[in-house]
């Protein structure tokens, strides 16, 4: 499983869009400084994702996210591939039993195919839009990720990179 973080926040993400000549289209912009946290482990091999949204990044997040995946996965063995954040690397951190911790090289967010299912859905589900409050945001948020939680084949499609799959096969 790749494992991953991303933060949401009350911030819009203004994009280009298409509309006929000469309508100009108006989209509504914030910037706020509120956010909230999603952790997501996905299995390259199904495309099952898990998450969780959590209020922070740090350990104690990290050990609740960590745990809840081991549930999940009871009779599974989880190698969890993961950059190396201080969270990921702390001495804190107690690893499941059935779990083994695999770090990425530095400075290399492309390797982690968690990083497009966030893409993913910023890009389908978070598209210029605009939040009233935290909760709305963390709605949204909710159903974004139970959506593809549900949808392993969408997932798969955007996680199953060659070289992960060609090397799981030697």
């Amino acid at each position: 499983m790749f494992q991953d973080e991303a933060r949401f926040g009350r911030i819009s993400d203004i994009r280009r869009c298409w509309a006929p000549k000469p309508i100009r289209p108006l989209c509504q912009g914030m910037l706020t400084h509120e956010y909230t946290y999603a952790y997501g482990a996905v299995d390259v091999c199904t495309g099952e994702l898990d998450s969780l949204i959590l209020p922070q990044v740090n350990t104690i997040c990290m050990q609740v996210f960590i745990d809840e995946v081991a549930a999940r996965h009871p009779k599974s063995h989880i190698v969890m591939v993961m950059d190396g954040a201080g969270w990921h690397r702390s001495d804190e951190l107690n690893v499941p039993d059935g779990m083994r911790i695999l770090h990425l090289p530095p400075y290399a967010p492309e390797l982690n195919s968690m990083e497009h299912v966030w893409d993913e859905l910023r890009e389908k589900f978070f598209h210029t839009l605009v939040f009233d409050s935290l909760d709305a945001l963390e709605n949204q948020l909710v159903l974004a990720l139970k959506t593809l939680e549900s949808n392993h084949d969408r997932v798969h499609s955007i996680v199953a990179w060659d070289w992960i799959i060609n090397s799981l096969k030697k």
